[in-house]
């Protein structure tokens, strides 16, 4: 048997700035009688209870299946170990691996650390960002079979009214968030499927989060969505060891957790007083909302991250021959904080400030335009025009005047638009550049670590800060543009 599991194992191996605000299986489009649901109903006065790990031995192996984007440096930190105890204990994986293979069942040494806290898993992390499950799903028609005050919500958003469910879309996009997940989570809170009218304070704060610069429903959803996002991505990158909950309390999530759980427990230990956050994480909580709203999460999983990921050939984002500045190391993909997924690069001769260019972003790998609006363009380098599937490049900070329009085909090279000081928060003309894969932000350091040309990035001790190497040589990121963070892209098209 144990030969069996070697060989299977082997096998998958081998085959397998500040930007701002297959055939997936779906279940709410089915949902043709909707279910009342009251989110404080959820609640109730009981405590949750879960099993308790034995007090385990220093470095006494454990047993763990891994799970979708798993990695070494992340089950580290989870388990308290070491990468060399790991790889001791799992003779089968290879020194090169990346992501883990979802199922692998693996032995892990682990040393205890206190205020674990509850192993009960919320949602899969396949469910939590905008990935492949959620092609197909229309929100402003789920929304329309329920006859809560979202149907009537609408905000401001970059000048324009937008309806709640235009909204809901915006932020699930933005931050490659489930919108289904924020649709629950709205209704966890506020009732906003089910309840038809809202106390003033709750159409102020729809979720309960009082701060006046996050007020009204857009801004209270990207608050949200920043927090899940910096929640499981410190959980999937391993920087997250412990929380703390409003009362001081320090927690740690479970070793065996998941990142999309993990996530919510993040936004609900900072939004709930410690009894509410307990009910809220548990069976009775956001999960019986989600359960009732669109079905078992649990039911047909479909791991969206696969074993030993690779990241495709990409060239530097600019023209040939021509020497751009590294200004920005490992920061946010979009938001604030987590994940630490960009990178920027300023032009030739725009030492500082917003200065117009002629110089052109290019694409750094074949691929079809499948977003083009204000200042943002994203590539979608396995052709099918979606952006929830496959490798994705996301583009920010491009000029109205120039930019790629959607649908058009770009061989590696070609121009998709001007750098600039469009969209979101820019000192400077520069190009914001990031990666995804089946929705999920690809951090820019680490295991899958962003790789353009041969130059590798590496984080720096605070975002914006870091790294380009090849070879020999590294350019430390620098806003200065100077001689010494420049590089020269040697990809023709």
């Amino acid at each position: 048997m144990k030969e069996i599991i070697i060989t299977f194992v082997i096998i998958i191996f081998l085959t397998a700035c500040q930007p701002q605000p297959a055939n997936p299986t779906t279940t709410a489009n089915s949902i043709s009688t909707p279910t009342t649901v009251n989110a404080k109903s959820t609640i109730t006065n009981l405590q949750p209870s879960f099993p308790t790990h034995p007090p385990y031995q220093p470095g006494e192996l454990v047993d763990y299946i891994a799970q979708t984007g798993d990695t070494l440096p992340a089950l580290t930190s989870h388990f308290n170990s070491t990468a060399a105890e790991i790889m001791k204990a799992n003779p089968a994986i290879p020194a090169s691996v990346t992501t883990l293979p979802p199922g692998f069942p693996m032995k892990i040494p682990i040393y205890y650390a206190p205020f674990w806290g509850s192993p009960y898993q919320i949602l899969p992390d396949s469910l939590f960002i905008n990935g492949p499950a959620q092609i197909g799903f229309n929100t402003q028609e789920f929304i329309s079979k329920y006859p809560g005050w979202l149907n009537s919500a609408s905000d401001y958003v970059g000048g324009y009214a937008r309806s709640g469910a235009q909204i809901i879309d915006t932020v699930a996009l933005n931050f490659s968030v489930s919108p289904r997940l924020l649709l629950a989570i709205l209704e966890f809170t506020s009732g906003a499927l089910s309840q038809t009218t809202l106390a003033s304070d709750m159409e102020t704060y729809p979720l309960g989060y009082v701060d006046r610069e996050h007020n009204g429903l857009y801004l209270q959803l990207v608050w949200a969505a920043n927090t899940l996002n910096n929640g499981y991505y410190g959980w999937r990158n391993g920087k997250i060891s412990t929380m703390e909950l409003l009362n001081g309390r320090i927690e740690r999530p479970d070793p065996w957790q998941n990142a999309g759980t993990v996530g919510l427990q993040y936004l609900f230990s900072r939004l709930l007083d410690p009894e509410e956050y307990a009910q809220a994480i548990s069976s009775e909580g956001i999960a019986k909302v989600y359960d009732i709203l669109f079905g078992d999460p649990w039911q047909d999983i479909q791991p969206h991250i696969p074993g030993s990921l690779t990241q495709p050939t990409l060239s530097l984002p600019f023209e040939p021959k021509l020497s751009w500045a590294f200004t920005g190391g490992p920061h946010t993909g979009w938001g604030e904080g987590e994940p630490l997924a960009a990178l920027d690069f300023a032009p030739p001769a725009v030492v500082g400030g917003c200065v117009p260019t002629e110089e052109w972003a290019t694409a750094v790998a074949p691929g079809v335009i499948v977003r083009s609006e204000p200042a943002i363009v994203v590539l979608d380098l396995d052709g099918d025009g979606d952006e929830h599937t496959g490798w994705v490049i996301f583009y920010l900070h491009l000029a109205t005047d120039g930019r790629a329009r959607a649908g058009l085909k770009l061989n590696t090279g070609d121009p998709v638009g001007h750098p600039s000081c469009e969209g979101g928060r820019s000192t400077g003309t520069h190009v914001h550049i990031a990666r995804k894969y089946n929705g999920e932000w690809i951090p820019a350091d680490g295991p899958l670590a962003f790789n353009m040309e041969g130059w590798i990035a590496k984080n720096g001790d605070h975002p914006y800060q870091g790294t380009l190497t090849r070879f020999s040589r590294t350019i430390i990121a620098c806003l200065c543009a100077d001689q010494k963070s420049q590089l020269q892209s040697k990809t023709t098209p």
